[in-house]
């Protein structure tokens, strides 16, 4: 039975390395996948899903613009799956298309995005894949300064927490560090630098 999925989580949980690994397992096994990821991230190219640990992948970017049902149905109406990096920068249309894949094609759909931005706001994408998602899952890792569950991505900017601003900055380690609860209050002055 096809379903929406949501997979969430901080800066660096490996999001994306479980992209690639689902795609290669489902390839494995003779089944085809449907990549798609945002068009806003371009850190390694526009249409490119990578992983901090060097794999990466062509993919299909997704705008403002994109029909997610449209492009589902041209690329491969009967692929095994549809799997989507960067799901929070989607906008609404974006997710209820996903949906529509899902209930029409009857293809999962597996999202993979942050939950909420560096000001602790939920993503557009974000909002509407947990109001949507059929099954949603934590992905987890540790604060960049302790031992404990990273669920708030933390803004740098000349070693200086930031607080306030535009809320996408497309930015890897050297902006964000994903922290719990305590550090994203009180980052550890000497580690910032």
């Amino acid at each position: 039975m096809a379903q929406l999925f949501f997979r969430y989580g901080a800066m660096n949980s490996g999001k994306s390395i479980e992209i690639l690994k689902v795609a290669h397992n489902y390839e494995e096994q003779n089944k085809q996948v449907i990549i798609l990821t945002s068009a806003i991230d371009d850190r390694s190219g526009v249409g490119v899903v990578a992983s901090r640990i060097g794999l990466k992948r062509e993919a299909h970017p997704i705008d403002a613009a994109t029909n997610v049902f449209d492009l589902v149905s041209e690329l491969n109406p009967k692929a095994a799956c549809v799997l989507i990096d960067e799901a929070q920068f989607l906008q609404k249309h974006h997710v209820f298309e996903c949906a529509q894949v899902v209930d029409e094609l009857r293809i999962p759909v597996m999202a993979f995005g942050l939950k909420n931005d560096f000001r602790n706001e939920l993503f557009e994408g974000s909002k509407y894949l947990l109001l949507y998602a059929d099954k949603i899952e934590e992905m987890k890792t540790i604060c960049w300064f302790c031992a404990k569950k990273a669920i708030m991505n933390l803004r740098v900017h000349d070693h200086q927490p930031v607080y306030a601003g535009e809320q996408i900055q497309i930015g890897g380690n050297e902006a964000y560090f994903p922290v719990c609860r305590h550090h994203y209050y009180f980052p550890p002055k000497d580690m910032l630098g």
